[in-house]
């Protein structure tokens, strides 16, 4: 019996798009969802991989008192620093493709057939993410939706969100890359379940 080829989709979308909601909805579909965020974060709590190198390269400014990353102090350093960010990018990048890929092949290795990769910066990665994907999953929605879902689930400030909105890519630059997009505006969560349902997969 031959193994299939697994499809693998890259999912993104902009803060407050709904992506985390349709990586969900492909989970429920029988899609292994490999999440890129949740990845790293976890080198970054507690005794996480990234520590050490964090702690070296920016100082103990940026880690709690329990050993974490400092999520709060570290946005705002490299949000005015360029090169810090990519000073971080440097040590949590290699770490999550290492994870990343561990969490794939066992993926393969339990069956699945559709993997999903869950990037919140996949265009902003370029081709290190591109290359890697066989389809592009963009959840799209307006910029003022997203705001307003924000500030509603994390309480931020209208500038908070827009500052994070404008740091990312822009709507036209992930629609330019997508192969599918799912429109995540005025439409009920049932019909987002559906238009989720309609997607082309094989999970057979």
């Amino acid at each position: 019996m031959t193994s299939k080829t697994p499809l693998r989709i890259g999912l993104t979308g902009g803060i407050g798009s709904g992506k985390s909601t349709v990586g969900q909805m492909l989970h429920e579909r029988g899609a292994a969802v490999i999440d890129a965020d949740a990845i790293a974060r976890s080198v970054t709590t507690a005794h996480g991989a990234a520590m050490p190198a964090i702690a070296q390269t920016f100082g103990t400014d940026f880690i709690t008192p329990d050993g974490a990353l400092d999520r709060e102090r570290m946005r705002a350093h490299v949000f005015s620093h360029p090169e810090a960010k990519q000073a971080l990018e440097a040590i949590i990048h290699p770490l999550v493709a290492q994870e990343t890929q561990r969490q794939a092949q066992l993926a393969i290795v339990q069956g699945h057939h559709t993997l999903v990769f869950d990037v919140p910066l996949l265009v902003e990665s370029g081709a290190r993410w591109l290359a890697q994907v066989d389809r592009v999953l963009v959840v799209d929605c307006s910029e003022e939706t997203q705001i307003q879902r924000v500030m509603a689930r994390n309480g931020w400030s209208y500038e908070a969100v827009q500052a994070i909105i404008s740091a990312q890519a822009s709507r036209a630059q992930k629609l330019a890359v997508a192969d599918w997009v799912i429109h995540n505006e005025g439409i009920s969560f049932e019909e987002l379940r559906s238009n989720v349902q309609r997607l082309p997969l094989d999970l057979t």
